[in-house]
């Protein structure tokens, strides 16, 4: 709503300054003013203001530079220019630069309110569609998002049931499955849809700044904290708020975040009194809870607190027949992003997605389509799942499991060359072991390929770089 907005005003001229900030405050709005161009920029990046009055004409540097950094740092403001002089080339150059509106001085205070209520209501009306336009990208993605497999479509059941509720909702899962996704659904078919959804990654901040993000701080409440500073819970008041990785929060942190959720309140870094919100919790953890409850890590209280309902994501590994319909969903999302223009993944190339265990999940899958897309070709792609095999064989051989291209040694090294000698005399040279090990990995890597491509003998060839006649010869000549 408009007039909930933070406004500064930035004049180098105090008193000019003051008289705006008056005004603003008459007209039922928060203000704040700074005194020169740079001071202005630092102010913008600590309050983020929905507008700013931006006077032309200052010292240090002019309006016009100011607006220009606002536009290339693509800061979330709008800016009224504000000058005492009439000069129609600097309020064309202004607009030019992504001003919303030009106030001359001196300006009726009537004038001052109307512009800035035009340009609030205008701003509010470019974000709601915006958000209008989201939600109906999100909504057409949830079909997407819960594929065609049965387990996802159970998961999809039971959020239909709880979405609506205020219920603490926690998601288990690996690393790229899609954990946040679902945390989004759930807040978008919930009542608080309207309100903020708040994402907080509790493994992106070291545990020091973490409670000052999610609870906030009072001005002088450590070294640096100038200036009162609400946390990521009072943004997510009325809304909800989504905890990634919650099972990286350090167990001094855990008393807090529990008291929240038993009485949804919380006393921010300095502060004698507590604060009382009202925000719907969703959490989520690639971990294991109960081992980290059983080992002391994770407070239990918590944990029975966060696990009211239980959403377990499946690796993609276990839901292989969403494969085909992602990889459509993510080549048409990144042909409209990049304005490409990629038909289809071969056959080929799905089969490789086929086989392969996806230990990255979706997120991975997601990436590989994004790579075909930019550069517009799969060989990539072959190439990589090559050297994943290669990387899968070199461990193995490392476990002790050697498979069929070599001996383990004594030592517990492994050996190529044991099963060169076999039935051979000691009459070799270095010419003829190299020769035959050339010849040997040759053969192995085209039958591999040749495996992952179906015996698509085009494929491999284009794969391995050779002409299609020389990879004939080479098959004739291995047999």
């Amino acid at each position: 709503m408009p007039e909930e907005a933070t406004i500064l005003v930035i004049d180098d001229e105090l008193e000019i300054g003051n008289y705006l900030k008056t005004l603003i405050t008459q007209f039922g709005y928060r203000s704040e003013i700074a005194t020169s161009g740079k001071d202005g920029l630092q102010t913008i990046q600590r309050i983020r203001p929905e507008l700013v009055i931006l006077d032309v004409v200052m010292p240090d540097m002019d309006g016009l530079e100011v607006l220009k950094q606002i536009q290339e740092e693509k800061m979330d403001t709008s800016v009224i220019m504000l000058s005492g002089h009439r000069q129609t080339s600097t309020v064309v150059g202004a607009m030019k630069l992504g001003a919303a509106d030009f106030l001359n001085k001196p300006f009726d205070p009537e004038e001052l309110q109307f512009t800035i209520s035009k340009v609030l209501e205008r701003r509010n009306l470019i974000s709601e569609v915006q958000r209008l336009k989201k939600q109906v990208s999100e909504q057409n993605g949830n079909q997407i998002l819960f594929g065609n497999s049965e387990k996802m479509g159970a998961i999809k059941e039971i959020i239909e049931q709880v979405a609506d509720t205020d219920i603490t909702i926690l998601i288990r899962g690996e690393s790229g499955t899609g954990k946040g996704l679902i945390a989004r659904f759930i807040y978008m078919n919930s009542s608080r849809r309207d309100r903020h959804f708040v994402n907080v990654n509790c493994a992106a901040l070291p545990a020091e700044l973490l409670e000052s993000e999610l609870f906030g701080y009072e001005r002088g409440a450590f070294t640096g904290a100038h200036k009162k500073k609400p946390g990521k819970f009072e943004f997510a008041n009325h809304g909800t708020i989504f905890l990634d990785e919650i099972g990286e929060i350090p167990p001094a942190l855990q008393a807090k975040l529990l008291q929240v959720l038993q009485d949804g309140e919380f006393a921010p870094l300095g502060s004698e009194q507590d604060v009382r919100v009202d925000a719907r919790v969703i959490a989520a953890s690639n971990r294991d809870l109960e081992a980290e409850v059983a080992r002391g890590k994770f407070r239990e209280d918590l944990y029975f607190r966060l696990n009211v309902v239980n959403i377990t994501v499946p690796p993609l590994r276990e839901r292989m027949e969403e494969i085909p319909i992602l990889t459509e969903h993510f080549l048409q999302k990144y042909n409209r992003k990049y304005n490409k223009d990629y038909k289809k993944i071969s056959k080929e190339t799905m089969g490789l997605f086929m086989q392969y265990n996806w230990p990255g999940n979706v997120r991975e899958l997601e990436n590989m389509i994004k790579r075909v897309v930019v550069l517009e070709s799969e060989k990539p792609i072959a190439t990589e799942f090559l050297l994943k095999e290669e990387d899968k064989v070199r461990s193995e051989r490392k476990n002790g499991s050697s498979g069929s291209g070599g001996n383990m040694t004594a030592s517990g090294e492994f050996s190529f060359i044991d099963p060169l000698l076999e039935g051979k005399d000691h009459n070799f040279t270095l010419r003829e072991i190299s020769k035959e090990a050339s010849k040997r990995a040759e053969k192995e890597l085209i039958e591999k390929i040749l495996r992952q491509t179906n015996w698509n003998r085009k494929k491999t060839a284009e794969i391995l770089q050779v002409s299609y006649k020389a990879l004939l010869y080479k098959i004739k000549e291995n047999k």
